[in-house]
């Protein structure tokens, strides 16, 4: 009885062991690159074929003039948190099947609204986008394949595709101001009454002039419930964008006294900008004028 025991353990284990999904080594191992720009996030998800003493772009191996998934396995993942110009031309946010065709001298970027497709299943009329490339050749050989991005601002980027010889290059873009007001606006209807919140929003929108005056009641209620030398200093901004700079001095004074007795730690970094604003809003005061100017108005005597 103790062996038949055994043997039908023995047996569960070797059921298990057969039906259970073991990680091993992959000749394709998967990868994931992430990248900001702005406030856009990319994220790439790929597997990455190797040479190992073959040539692409071959009849035998990953064919020209023929649909590939760029790269190996699952398909090639893009996920862009808004909306994105690829190549000058339109990728809303979302995730995407990332597929192309590589020919002689060009190749085509493909961007499948099926997330499951394959060289098999692609079907041309669920794309999202399609975009030209032009490869270049490489100095060096890559053995692997590489997806990646390169020359980065806060509005632009490429997407790099390298293997073998050959490299692939998108443009990308983002609007930035766009999906920063966005986000202002979303961080605001979020948390309304949120002091930081509001009074971050509202110096967002004074450094790009925009939409003063919801930004000066944002700032208001900002003040209300929590009055600090930050936000009094944003509304003197905000005023002083709006043209009122004899309201904006003295409030700009305010936030600098508010700030020298606070013994905040910080205040050192917003001392000097708020004494510049101080005199420039002064100079910018008009003069009063006096009803009646000497020597007329008077009558003679």
């Amino acid at each position: 009885m103790h062996k038949l025991s055994l043997t039908a353990a023995t047996l569960c284990l070797v059921a298990q062991l057969a039906t259970a999904q073991i990680k091993l080594p992959s000749p394709s191992p998967g990868a994931s690159v992430m990248q900001t720009i702005g406030t856009t996030d990319i994220t790439v998800t790929y597997s990455r074929p190797s040479l190992k003493g073959r040539q692409p772009f071959t009849d035998s191996f990953v064919p020209l003039g023929k649909v590939w998934r760029t790269g190996a396995n699952s398909p090639t993942m893009l996920t862009t948190s808004t909306d994105l110009m690829v190549g000058g031309k339109k990728l809303a946010a979302g995730s995407y099947a990332v597929l192309s065709i590589p020919q002689d001298g060009n190749a085509t970027l493909i961007f499948s609204k099926n997330k499951e497709t394959t060289e098999a299943t692609y079907k041309q009329e669920e794309d999202a986008l399609r975009v030209n490339l032009t490869p270049a050749e490489l100095p060096e050989k890559v053995e692997t394949f590489t997806i990646g991005f390169s020359d980065l601002t806060d509005s632009t980027a490429k997407l790099n595709f390298m293997w073998a010889n050959v490299k692939a290059s998108a443009d990308l873009r983002v609007d930035v101001n766009a999906n920063s007001a966005a986000n202002v606006d979303k961080a605001v209807a979020e948390k309304p009454d949120d002091a930081a919140v509001l009074m971050a929003a509202a110096s967002y929108n004074v450094s790009k002039g925009r939409n003063l005056d919801q930004s000066l009641t944002w700032i208001d209620k900002s003040i209300a419930k929590q009055e600090t030398y930050r936000n009094l200093y944003v509304k003197s901004q905000i005023l002083a964008k709006m043209g009122k700079y004899a309201e904006a001095a003295p409030l700009a004074q305010k936030a600098l006294s508010v700030g020298q007795a606070s013994n905040d730690q910080i205040f050192p970094f917003f001392k000097d900008a708020i004494q510049k604003s101080i005199t420039e809003y002064t100079s910018k005061v008009p003069a009063a004028v006096p009803d009646v100017k000497a020597g007329k108005g008077k009558k003679k005597a």
